[in-house]
């Protein structure tokens, strides 16, 4: 699933091409993804201008002039792609809805899983789908104080407190899994139990890996694109995920201790050193 640096990425990349054009055109080619799309989907986006392009967690948050906000989430599988319109050619199977700008640009919402979703927000209205979600994890705000008190009275597994929307928005699978490796810490700690140095150590390596990512363009492990169409490459840096069995890059386990490991947690693969995040 997409995750916050690559939901950022493709913000960053449609920011510059989709603000201030106007949507000309607008195909909702199916009824549903994961829920139902607004049934005036079309009728609500066909001839606004797009006055804000924003992300907040994993959703990007397009703002219409005199309209209602666009909320989109990739999902699993999602992935959009801007592009000129004479080169577009038919749409496939899984491109499931087209918008035409004024300037003869085609943005493609494509999704095989369909777990992305599309919703509206009336201008002032707080979307319940934002409700609730956790501090952004590159806000200055966003501190080792702010951290442990994110954490206070949450027993279960770090790892598994990390991934909670509620708890840090935005955060995935792979970038909790460095960011832990990277501060030294074992996920399966009790959330509650950081101390002030271990929480300020937490922030600064979920900071530096999030920047990272930001810089390598995101991680394209299965479906995740610019929207050029182009590939990022977070995930030939990755310390730990997806690495079980290969040796620890930053420290000389003994043999029968060391290396790489994978357990799961609620459902999710975790990759860590036991060595260095005992």
């Amino acid at each position: 699933m997409p995750e916050l640096p690559e939901v950022e990425t493709v913000r960053r990349g449609l920011f510059p091409l989709l603000v201030g054009r106007r949507l000309s055109r607008v195909w909702v080619r199916r009824p549903d993804l994961r829920r139902p799309l607004p049934v005036d989907l079309a009728a609500r986006l066909e001839g606004a201008r797009v006055v804000d392009l924003g992300r907040r967690a994993k959703y990007l948050i397009a703002t219409l002039e005199d309209g209602p906000r666009v909320l989109l989430h990739l999902g699993m599988s999602g992935r959009l792609t801007l592009g000129p319109r004479a080169q577009a050619g038919d749409p496939g199977v899984h491109d499931h809805v087209l918008i035409d700008t004024d300037d003869d640009q085609r943005l493609v919402f494509h999704d095989p899983r369909r777990f992305g979703l599309i919703a509206l927000a009336e201008p002032g209205e707080e979307s319940p789908l934002l409700a609730g979600l956790g501090p952004e994890p590159l806000d200055p705000a966003f501190d080792g104080p702010a951290l442990a008190r994110r954490l206070a009275g949450r027993r279960g597994p770090l790892k598994t407190v990390l991934l909670d929307q509620r708890v840090i928005a935005g955060l995935g699978n792979i970038y909790v899994c460095e960011a832990l490796y990277r501060a030294g810490l074992s996920p399966l700690r009790p959330a509650e139990s950081l101390d002030a140095p271990e929480a300020a150590r937490l922030v600064a390596a979920i900071r530096a890996v999030l920047e990272d990512a930001l810089a390598a363009g995101g991680a394209s492990l299965r479906d995740y694109r610019h929207v050029d169409g182009s590939s990022g490459y977070f995930q030939l840096n990755v310390s730990v995920y997806g690495k079980e069995g290969q040796p620890c890059p930053t420290c000389d386990c003994p043999a029968g201790e060391g290396g790489i490991r994978r357990l799961i947690q609620a459902g999710r693969s975790t990759f860590f050193c036991p060595r260095r995040q005992g």
